[in-house]
């Protein structure tokens, strides 16, 4: 039996931690600095001067002095955001994974733009999965920002990601999230309100909400859905961009209870060469300086007429328009999902999800 010592390599030289070494990095400047100052001021006769030239000469010094040490502290936050941005990263890579660029004869596309610069997480979702019932794809924005709703946004689409191999129904589906929302804002409200001895409050969270578009795709383009208070992905065919359906959806997950009839609406066929695509309401919301809305079906219309169509030159055509219409800053978060049949759909694996080059998560 081997047994390496903790802390110890396999080559015999024991590791070092680098983060004492930071810091006395991170304090050997601001040091020097005070040494500098402090010296100049009970060490230098030029200081004990009152001329004029002598007063010119310190404040120099000590303007020296605190620009140096200002500069430090900007160079230390600007590691620590870097940071943050890492980490932020890693948890969006965790939370939305990056979609294959084909599944199921397939081609996808998926981005997000957030309103807030530099952040890279929120509570829009989406996720599409190849299983034996079909491709199942889920599109859904959670009320609010913020760790609250990233937190929301991880239970339902880890639900999701359960359910949709095992149910058979796409209603089932829908009613495994709802339950794991309702679970999510209990446990929830029992951790912001601990007075409560443990006892399931009678209202978790009551102003919490999450729209939501289920989709299924069956290997001969069969289209089936539902939806929770989510707006309906457009479908682009030729020239033609229209509405997948004009049904009323079901209120939004989390206020109401869902009816026990659950049914998936037939919304058609995706043909081959036809696309379709989802997105959250932060593109038809998003207004210019005059307050006019975006249009979303212009911009698509635009898009199949001007170029070539695919999945990703669709991204980049709405995304150059929201951001012209917003002057580069929208005030919601953004995503948007693009599905082209290639018209070579095949049955997919039982319980698999592809894997291959990931697809681009940002604009």
């Amino acid at each position: 039996m081997i047994r390496i010592k903790a802390g110890v390599p396999r080559s015999g030289r024991p590791r070092t931690n680098p983060r004492p070494r930071r810091r006395g990095l991170a304090l050997a400047l601001p040091t020097a600095w005070g040494v500098v100052a402090v010296g100049y001021k009970f060490g230098c006769p030029l200081a004990e001067q009152n001329g004029l030239g002598a007063r010119i000469v310190t404040s120099a010094v000590f303007f020296a002095v605190g620009t140096g040490l200002i500069l430090h502290v900007r160079r230390a936050l600007l590691r620590e955001l870097r940071q943050v941005r890492k980490v932020a990263g890693a948890a969006q890579s965790v939370l939305l994974r990056p979609l294959p660029p084909r599944l199921a004869g397939l081609n996808i596309a998926a981005a997000q733009l957030s309103a807030d610069r530099g952040a890279s997480i929120g509570g829009d979702l989406y996720e599409a999965v190849a299983t034996e019932h079909g491709v199942r794809v889920v599109m859904g924005d959670v009320r609010g920002h913020g760790l609250s709703a990233v937190g929301t946004a991880a239970a339902v689409l880890g639900s999701f990601r359960e359910a949709a191999h095992d149910e058979p129904e796409l209603g089932r589906v829908l009613g495994r999230l709802d339950r794991a929302l309702a679970r999510h804002l209990r446990e929830r409200a029992r951790a912001e309100h601990p007075s409560r001895g443990g006892q399931d409050p009678d209202d978790p969270v009551a102003e919490e909400f999450v729209t939501l578009l289920l989709l299924e795709i069956a290997g001969d383009g069969e289209l089936r859905a539902i939806n929770c208070g989510h707006p309906w992905p457009y479908v682009l065919s030729g020239a033609s961009v229209e509405p997948l359906s004009r049904a009323d959806p079901l209120p939004p997950l989390g206020p109401f209870p869902l009816p026990t009839d659950l049914v998936a609406i037939d919304c058609g066929r995706l043909d081959p060469e036809d696309s379709l695509v989802l997105f959250t309401d932060g593109a038809e919301d998003a207004r210019d300086a005059r307050g006019r809305f975006f249009s979303l079906q212009e911009a698509l219309e635009k898009a199949v007429r001007d170029q070539q169509v695919s999945p990703q030159s669709i991204l980049r055509t709405i995304f150059t328009g929201l951001l012209h219409h917003t002057n580069g800053r929208p005030t919601d978060d953004i995503a948007l999902l693009v599905l082209r049949n290639e018209g070579q759909h095949q049955r997919p694996f039982s319980g698999a999800r592809e894997t291959a080059r990931p697809a681009p998560t940002h604009p």
